[in-house]
């Protein structure tokens, strides 16, 4: 088949009949993934309110480093931060709400190569190829945003705030939905963040964006990322701004290296 013959074939209906086609697919895929998360319902919170825990792996990872460095400041004090619930059926919705976050997560290589299936027939070679390779470095440094966030931010973060007390009085009972909405707003937006090495290759293919201006403005780069980092890791240890703000840090000097090898089409 010619390269833009199947477009041509088919009529307007018939793209939307096929669309139509792909999606009850990736629905099909999602729902199906979803009832196996729900089912599967002690291994998943397991997994989700792990980072929550005192032994959690990156807490134990400190405690072990400050051993070997002998800086006893890195390895945390033992913590307990107790979840509720609050509503009658938040537990269920809950249930529901990450059950169905699992199915997305799970079956995102299926929907993105369903999706690029779809759209790839109307792009020419060279398109596709720089598609595949947008696509799949996207998806790859959007998993490692998520992954990060997971074992490393989100959890400093938690043991920050849920510990953190205005007065001995007061005592924190943090509610599961405050719990959940912070991990995937977090765990979303570090995924994001991730995401800036294809923005600047994006930016440089259109000609908004050159390697010298990134490095012209590197230092102003350092500031916002340190005070992003402080936003997203309010905590009062320079260890753990550094640990954030470093491989954002890194993801900038990425992106001058891959905006300084792009020609401009």
């Amino acid at each position: 088949m010619k390269q833009g013959q199947r477009e041509e074939t088919l009529t307007f209906w018939e793209h939307v009949e096929e669309l139509r086609h792909v999606l009850f697919r990736v629905s099909v895929a999602v729902v199906a993934l979803m009832v196996v998360c729900f089912f599967f319902k002690d291994e998943l919170f397991a997994i989700v309110l792990a980072p929550k825990e005192a032994d959690f792996v990156i807490y134990r990872f400190f405690c072990r480093l400050a051993d070997v460095l002998s800086m006893p400041s890195l390895c945390p004090e033992m913590f307990h931060v107790k979840i509720i619930n609050t509503q009658l059926a938040a537990q269920f919705v809950m249930h529901m709400r990450v059950s169905f976050s699992g199915g997305i997560l799970l079956a995102s290589p299926y929907i993105i190569y369903q999706l690029f299936r779809f759209v790839s027939p109307a792009l020419y070679e060279n398109e596709k190829k720089y598609s595949v390779r947008i696509i799949g470095w996207g998806y790859v440094l959007f998993m490692m945003g998520v992954l990060l966030n997971y074992f490393l931010i989100f959890p400093l973060t938690f043991r920050f705030l849920a510990t953190y007390q205005v007065s001995a009085e007061v005592e924190n009972t943090i509610t599961l939905a405050s719990y959940m909405d912070t991990l995937l707003m977090m765990t979303l937006m570090m995924g994001i963040v991730f995401e800036i090495p294809v923005l600047c290759w994006l930016f440089a293919r259109m000609g908004f964006l050159t390697a010298d201006f990134m490095k012209r403005y590197r230092r102003h780069a350092v500031v916002i990322i340190l005070i992003v980092g402080a936003i997203i890791t309010p905590t009062s240890d320079i260890f753990t701004l550094l640990m954030v703000s470093v491989p954002m840090y890194l993801l900038y000097e990425v992106s001058i290296w891959i905006v300084g090898r792009v020609r401009v089409a």
